[in-house]
Formats: C-alpha cells, structure tokens, sequence
C-alpha cells in the first residue's frame, strides 16, 4: 500500500503539472487533477510518508530549483 501512495501521488502530480502546461492555471481539468494531486499527496502524509518521498532530491530536472529560497512561487516559464 505504500509504493502504491507514492506512486498515485507522483502520478496525479504529473498529470496536473501537464494540465498546466498546456491550459493554464484558471482552466477547470488544471483545477481539478491540482486538487487530485493534492489529495493524494495528503493521503500519503498521513500514512507516514515524508515530502522527500514523493519528491526525491535527485529527480529535480529544473536548473536552480534547490537553490535558496526558490519555490513552484518563484519559478517562471520563459
């Protein structure tokens, strides 16, 4: 049950994080697989989970983004 958190978590992030490329934040399948990621990523803290579990350190792809203080508030698309 557990790998099976993580991954639903990962996999409702993912999807969400495509939703907003392509429509755009105010869209309503944004908001909706946004509230899905959310929900799973809740599901899996309350089972035990940390953060790190869901986001390990070495799958970060974007340049900068464990530099200090960068957040998802702070990072801009070009």
């Amino acid at each position: 049950m557990a790998a099976a958190l993580i991954r639903a978590a990962r996999t409702a992030q993912h999807l969400a994080v495509r939703a907003l490329t392509a429509h755009g934040l105010a869209h309503p399948l944004t908001l909706a697989l946004l509230a899905a990621a959310s929900t799973a990523a809740a599901r899996a803290w309350e089972a035990g989970h940390q953060v790190t579990d869901i986001h390990p350190a070495n799958t970060v792809s974007s340049p900068g983004a464990n530099s200090p203080g960068c957040s998802a508030h702070t990072l801009r698309s070009s």
